[in-house]
């Protein structure tokens, strides 16, 4: 169940859809930053002494330096105090230093998020160019040989794990062909892999959930009327049925998204892009709180902001919002 903010009577569309979309980015920061709050301090071991050990190295790590950091992070203090004043910085954007780097958070956070902004953003373009038209044409012949063999690659796509999919294109692109490197950033042919390590199980659904709204325009009585009209196939498409085929697939890169950003955690780490997944990972390790609440936060409304970007773009496609503005 999804909890909508008080409705507001007489804006514009794209104005409910921005205090919709605002309400849900406050509570996503909330939920959000009070889990991780509490599930860092459930990992087993000493937060302070991993904290320390990361700074100094566990070689040169001591008790006397994992006291020094719990006195300066305030471990020591009781937990609802420690989540007062977390919630406090959140509500001022404060979300500290690195432990590890000591720099700020936010700073760290607009590097890296600029890196997998690219990355999805790739992924995306590439599985809307690979899934949509297969899934447009596997949807004009029902039950035909392309519609078997899409519904076969997409049940194998979605059924590997991003990070097999992943060692399988190194092992044929890098290792075995040698014309794509297997890691690293800098280079254009860096990001191809990673890139379509996340777009194949995404063009997977966009491929089927395009080739069912295809079905379903191809069955319509408005496109049987275009073609009474004397329009062809390809005419009644383009002007009547392209926009219809569009909402659903369109609306689907929400569901998408989930997708997408539990597959960048993954692939960023499995190809050493230095985006927030990469990040949040060695962070993790580090024990590094303020960069682990932060890519953690920036992840949630990182998500946020994409469904909003779609309630535009669908009520934009939508020939049927003539109908009902």
């Amino acid at each position: 169940m999804q909890l909508h903010p008080p409705a507001r009577i007489g804006l514009h569309p794209f104005a409910q859809i921005g205090l919709h979309r605002l309400w849900q980015a406050l509570l996503v920061a909330l939920v959000v930053g009070t889990l991780t709050f509490f599930l860092l301090r459930l990992l087993p071991g000493d937060m302070a002494f991993r904290i320390a050990a990361s700074r100094y190295g566990y070689d040169l790590v001591s008790a006397a330096a994992a006291e020094s950091v719990r006195a300066e992070l305030g471990l020591d203090r009781p937990m609802f105090l420690a989540l007062l004043s977390w919630w406090r910085d959140l509500m001022q954007l404060n979300l500290g230093n690195s432990l590890v780097s000591g720099e700020p958070v936010l700073h760290e956070l607009a590097h890296e998020l600029g890196n997998t902004l690219q990355l999805a953003g790739v992924a995306l373009l590439l599985s809307a160019v690979i899934g949509v038209p297969l899934g447009m044409l596997a949807g004009s012949r029902p039950g035909g040989v392309i519609d078997r063999v899409t519904l076969a690659l997409a049940v194998l796509l979605r059924a590997l794990p991003p990070f097999v999919l992943g060692l399988v294109l190194i092992v044929v692109f890098a290792v075995q062909v040698s014309v794509l490197p297997a890691a690293g950033h800098g280079a254009p042919s860096h990001i191809v892999l990673p890139a379509l390590t996340l777009a194949l199980p995404l063009a997977a659904l966009s491929c089927r959930v395009a080739r069912d709204a295809m079905v379903s325009v191809g069955q319509s009585a408005y496109f049987a009327f275009a073609l009474t009209k004397g329009l062809s196939q390809r005419q009644a498409l383009l002007r009547h049925g392209l926009r219809n085929v569009g909402v659903p697939v369109v609306a689907y890169l929400g569901v998408q998204m989930v997708v997408l950003v539990e597959g960048v955690v993954i692939v960023e780490t499995l190809f050493a892009w230095p985006g927030i997944g990469h990040a949040l990972v060695h962070a993790i390790f580090g024990r590094d709180v303020p960069m682990i609440q932060g890519t953690a936060l920036a992840m949630g409304l990182l998500f946020v902001l994409f469904n909003a970007l779609i309630d535009v773009a669908c009520h934009t496609i939508d020939p049927r919002r003539k109908a009902t503005s």
